[in-house]
């Protein structure tokens, strides 16, 4: 019998577990793949962690690895609109920070966390492993959320069965976890695909974040430790599959006139893939003895990049709750806590999720009217230093 299980070993599983280590929690982490093997040129699957995200894994040690040389500060972020003049940059000078972030690949910040996962006493790490069932039980008697929850069972593929007092969903979108807690999910699609791949530019990126929103879908250039740009293009499906098609060469000017060249010329471009977006929320995020985190819980629109920060921030805050119960000797996996939690992150997510839909709509729409509306909200954001500093602090977390 573990205190808690996390199911899934990613970045927010991961996060979460690395919160817990050296306490009192007895702790065991379900993944079912192992980690990719980090290869000398950088992963096209990478994540922008904001300071927030950044003041935490750094107090854990989480950076003191020395796969922190794969990580990328960035100092500044320029974004304009496609269609007219409007532009706005984001400068870290101007906030008295080193940074506003880092870039990092996805796989080498769960090789950082993981090696500080696997050096904790209390967790054991269970991978490769995959769940066969999962017996998730509680009671719908008319007694108090407290004495509902029993404990949940895990049985795994290997004929191994793990037991837990909380059971905690970091699984994806796909959550078995959620599905066996029976909560409901809605889900929107925005008829989009995001293609990612790596490009090598003429021009150095500047150790800044580059975002042109476009009517096809907003392109983003984030930078890279070894001085290439990881691109995220949100594209409606059909413009997708027809730049999946192209060669590289005919790609690398595509994206090259789609950028305005502000990176130069395309001089190479990795492997292309694809990925469909969509939105989506659960109607709770706890039950007796039960929590999801990250995309189990919630998943938004990338153009911001604030996904991974979202799914990080519940793991943290998720932690701070049951801690602070286990301190008071209250009980710390019972519906009552577990609420502290949903109250703590339910709004935030919503308001990033809404707030993501809405920019996607605000700058999708092809409207010569609304394009000179947007270019002039951005130019006159950029000229009001404490609007301009209002919407970095959210971004940083």
């Amino acid at each position: 019998m573990f205190d808690i299980v996390i199911v899934g070993g990613g970045i927010v599983g991961l996060s979460f577990a690395n919160a817990l280590a050296g306490s009192d929690f007895s702790v065991a982490v379900i993944e079912r793949n192992e980690l990719d093997v980090i290869g000398e040129k950088p992963d096209c699957r990478v994540s922008a962690i904001n300071r927030s995200a950044l003041k935490h894994f750094r107090q854990r040690g989480v950076f003191e690895s020395s796969l922190v040389q794969r990580v990328c500060a960035f100092e500044k972020m320029f974004v304009w609109d496609q269609t007219g003049a409007g532009q706005i940059e984001f400068d870290s000078a101007e906030l008295g920070v080193p940074e506003l972030g880092v870039i990092v690949e996805n796989n080498v910040l769960q090789h950082m966390l993981l090696e500080s996962v696997r050096s904790a006493d209390n967790i054991t790490y269970l991978c490769p492993q995959e769940i066969s069932e999962i017996d998730y039980q509680f009671s719908d008697d008319k007694i108090s959320d407290d004495k509902k929850h029993l404990a949940s069972r895990l049985t795994l593929v290997s004929g191994k069965i793990v037991s837990a007092k909380l059971l905690v969903g970091a699984d994806g979108v796909n959550s078995k976890v959620r599905d066996v807690a029976l909560i409901q999910r809605a889900k929107q699609s925005y008829q989009q695909q995001g293609l990612v791949c790596n490009v090598t530019t003429s021009e150095h990126h500047q150790n800044t974040a580059w975002q042109c929103f476009m009517p096809s879908g907003p392109l983003a250039f984030l930078p890279l430790y070894n001085g290439d740009s990881s691109i995220v293009w949100s594209l409606d499906e059909t413009y997708a599959e027809q730049y999946m098609a192209l060669d590289d060469e005919a790609f690398k000017i595509v994206l090259a006139e789609a950028s305005e060249f502000k990176l130069g010329e395309i001089l190479d471009v990795s492997q292309r893939f694809l990925f469909p977006l969509s939105h989506g929320h659960v109607s709770e995020y706890v039950k007796p003895g039960l929590a999801l985190i990250g995309d189990a819980a919630h998943n938004i629109h990338p153009l911001a990049g604030q996904g991974a920060n979202l799914g990080i921030a519940d793991a943290f805050v998720l932690a701070d709750v049951i801690l602070a119960a286990k301190k008071a000797n209250r009980q710390w996996a019972a519906l009552h806590t577990l609420v502290k939690y949903q109250r703590q992150r339910r709004g935030a997510n919503q308001l990033m999720e809404a707030s993501m839909t809405g920019f996607k709509e605000l700058f999708g729409r092809k409207n010569a009217a609304l394009s000179e509306v947007r270019n002039a909200g951005l130019s006159l954001v950029d000229h009001i230093p404490a609007l301009k500093y209002k919407i970095i602090q959210q971004a940083l977390g």
